[in-house]
């Protein structure tokens, strides 16, 4: 039963954990209070440093290991968070890979690499995850400079089986010198469904050769399983791997199916039977993600489709659960728990687990404007039958909430792992006259690239990007979102808004979703950077604003708003200022959806703060006002697609210094476009071109270092950016 504190774990839980012919063992006697400590002889995993130390087990010793090894994942989830479900499930596979196979000769490429926690714990790292110590010393993804074993950082997916291509290319070019033995590709917990997978499959099937994909069936994705291909699926699963069609052999390649995917014995005859062959082959393993939490879930949430009893003693070895019964294909996973309650197989919170410190924490930004923007959307639905919110698999971590699902129906789209789909997608709902909200993570939108300047931006689509975790953070370095603005900024004919409230984020997403004819629509497609933990953190304690405190001017509404600067006693008004922009506005409302805001009017030095940066411009400003006496000009850009020309025109009045600040890359970023600017309009009055200093994010790749201290690293604090100013003076 779960626990009373909802964490999904209880010592008095009895549940098996893997299933060797020679044996169950069982988890109950091992509560994650006790796993076993590194260094500690009586546990098989504190012996283990490489896969040599796998392959010299006994036979009925692998069940053992793989029991010790899913106590240590559960542990861990509860101590230090992470992707668990996928490794539990993943628990005996990664076993019977390193039983069989001899990395790092045998190159084993993990897509995502989220599911590598027990490869990981195989080569070397064990104490990464059974000390908490020395949890900060391994990334949740592969990392070639943590180990040979690991062949790519990667945290995207669908790449797997091309990077296998690629490495069995060269060793068939190079022949017995290449060094490389057999090549595979884990792929799997909804990998499958996105595109390069394919593209990966079409190949293999082309270019023979030894290449072993194990594609590890779990019946998930992030938020479930989303296309027609999970249909034939999980009719292969009904039939032993007999039935038709068969998509891998519809590419031309061979196919063993394992239906035992928790059985490690199983597994490793399975493994064995593949090693050194000479074309490609698909080893479809059926396993279940969370394999080790609770299989009997009384959440009062929780509505099974299934409640058929199964006996403890399962072949598989792993606790059966009722949650894995759906009707196929499935639009929900019927149960709406939270990250600290997962639960074995169809269970959306089992994707990601946050740990206990985090119970109880209010929502950070992504789930707060999230769940803020689908609640704005949601009257709509019923007057708009055009109106559709698209998810590319992450709902859940970005407040795309259960219940907005079920409510939303047809209204909500779950794409799976496809971002090039679901851009290309909405931009053909678009040119229908619907209106696509299209929601994701900034890295992930990476993934869009081509189809942002093709079918979205090149054919005007009226496509509305929800972008979350834009800007500095401490994400590994898979996952950072710093570079979003040099991406969509720059794309021809997009919009990119970046509000700074709560207030601004809905009125830009209004205005981006209006109907089309309306009269102040956009005439193509808007991106809106989902305001940051800077942001909502002011949001939450207006004292962190002093200059305004956060009551701002909305938006203008008219379309019919005057354009007039003035430059009386060397400062601009923030009442009249109303800058026309550098680009052609299709209507009066794009004209003044991309005016600057100027929320304090001064002299001497402009701060001009972009989104998330914005609080810090302000609290620069009140610094140079204690400190210095010097009242800056304070201005939210609220856009950075193009510059205000009006409002930098006036700045050269009165204003020897213009800063711009940015949580992103510099390089090929916004404030640099200010910078030029003035280099570009120079005057022959040279006391009327005022020096610029920008500041923001190095060219360069971070892993997990923290916001504050990246802060400091790139002068975005309170007190750099005040020395280098009146450095200037």
């Amino acid at each position: 039963m779960r626990s009373a504190s909802g964490n999904g774990f209880d010592s008095s839980d009895s549940f098996a954990v893997s299933g060797a012919a020679e044996g169950t063992a069982r988890l109950h006697d091992i509560p994650p209070s006790i796993t076993p400590s590194h260094g500690d002889d009586s546990h098989l995993l504190s012996r283990i440093a490489s896969p040599a130390d796998v392959k010299a087990l006994a036979p009925n010793e692998l069940a053992e290991l793989c029991r010790e090894i899913r106590a240590t994942l559960l542990a861990y989830g509860h101590q230090h968070g992470g992707h668990i479900g996928s490794n539990l499930g993943m628990v005996e596979a990664t076993v019977a890979l390193h039983r069989v196979f001899d990395s790092p000769r045998d190159r084993i490429v993990f897509d995502v690499s989220h599911q590598s926690y027990v490869h990981k714990m195989l080569t070397g790292r064990a104490a990464a995850y059974l000390d908490p110590d020395r949890f900060s010393e391994v990334t949740g993804f592969t990392n070639p400079d943590e180990s040979k074993h690991d062949q790519f950082v990667l945290g995207h997916t669908g790449t797997s089986i091309s990077l296998a291509c690629g490495l069995a290319k060269t060793r068939d070019m190079e022949g017995p010198n290449s060094g490389i033995g057999n090549v595979i590709a884990v792929i799997g917990d909804g990998s499958l469904s996105s595109g390069v997978a394919f593209e990966g499959l079409n190949n293999a099937a082309e270019q023979g050769g030894n290449l072993i994909i194990v594609f590890n069936d779990n019946e998930m994705s992030i938020a479930g399983d989303f296309g027609g291909m999970y249909g034939p699926l999980a009719r292969l699963r009904a039939s032993g791997g007999t039935a038709q069609p068969n998509l891998f052999n519809a590419f031309g390649l061979d196919y063993r199916y394992v239906e035992a995917g928790n059985d490690v014995s199983a597994l490793v005859a399975a493994f064995e039977e593949v090693r050194d062959i000479d074309h490609p082959v698909v080893v479809h393993i059926h396993t279940l993600k969370g394999a080790g939490y609770d299989g009997e879930e009384t959440h009062a949430d929780r509505q099974t489709a299934s409640a058929s009893p199964v006996s403890l003693d399962s072949p598989t070895g792993v606790h059966p659960t009722d949650n894995v019964n759906h009707s196929e294909p499935w639009h929900s996973d019927h149960c709406n728990l939270s990250d600290h309650e997962p639960h074995e197989g169809q269970c959306e919170a089992s994707h990601w687990q946050n740990p206990d410190a985090a119970i109880g924490k209010p929502d950070d930004p992504r789930k707060h404007y999230g769940k803020m923007a689908m609640a704005a959307l949601e009257p709509r639905f019923a007057a708009e039958p055009g109106l559709v919110v698209i998810s590319p698999a992450t709902p859940g971590s970005n407040g795309i909430t259960h219940e907005f699902r079920e409510r939303a129906g047809a209204h909500y789209v779950d794409t799976g792992i496809t971002e090039s789909h679901a851009v290309a997608y909405a931009a053909g709902i678009a040119r229908a006259g619907g209106t696509p909200v299209v929601a994701t993570t900034a890295s992930f939108f990476q993934r869009a690239y081509d189809q942002f300047f093709q079918e979205m931006s090149l054919n005007r689509s009226r496509v509305t990007v929800l972008d979350f975790l834009g800007g500095l953070s401490g994400s590994d370095n898979t996952h950072s979102g710093a570079y979003d603005v040099t991406m969509f900024s720059n794309i021809p004919g997009a919009t990119m808004l970046v509000p700074t409230s709560a207030r601004d984020y809905l009125a830009d997403l209004a205005w981006a979703t209006a109907p089309a004819g309306s009269a102040d629509a956009p005439a193509g497609p808007v991106v809106i950077r989902v305001p940051g933990e800077a942001i909502l953190t002011a949001e939450r304690d207006a004292t962190l604003l002093p200059v305004t405190g956060g009551q701002i001017a909305d938006r203008p509404q008219s379309t019919s708003l005057p354009v007039s600067v003035s430059s009386a006693s060397g400062g601009i008004s923030a009442a009249t200022v109303r800058g026309t922009v550098s680009v052609t506005a299709q209507h009066a409302g794009v004209r003044h959806m991309l005016d600057w805001r100027v929320n304090q009017t001064g002299s001497h030095a402009a701060i001009i703060g972009l989104g998330n940066a914005y609080p810090l411009a302000e609290q620069t400003a009140a610094a140079l006002s204690a400190d210095y006496g010097i009242t800056a000009t304070v201005i939210d850009p609220c856009q950075c697609t193009s510059l205000d020309s009006d409002v930098l025109e006036s700045l050269r009045d009165g204003h020897q210094q213009v800063i711009t600040l940015e949580d992103g890359q510099l390089e090929g970023g916004w404030g640099e476009k200010v910078t030029a600017y003035y280099a570009n309009h120079h005057v022959s009055d040279g006391s009327r071109n005022p020096h610029v200093l920008n500041f923001g994010a190095a060219k360069e790749f971070t892993d997990r270092v923290p916001l504050g201290e990246l802060n400091e690293r790139y002068g975005l604090t309170v007190e750099q950016v005040t020395e280098a100013i009146t450095r200037c003076f």
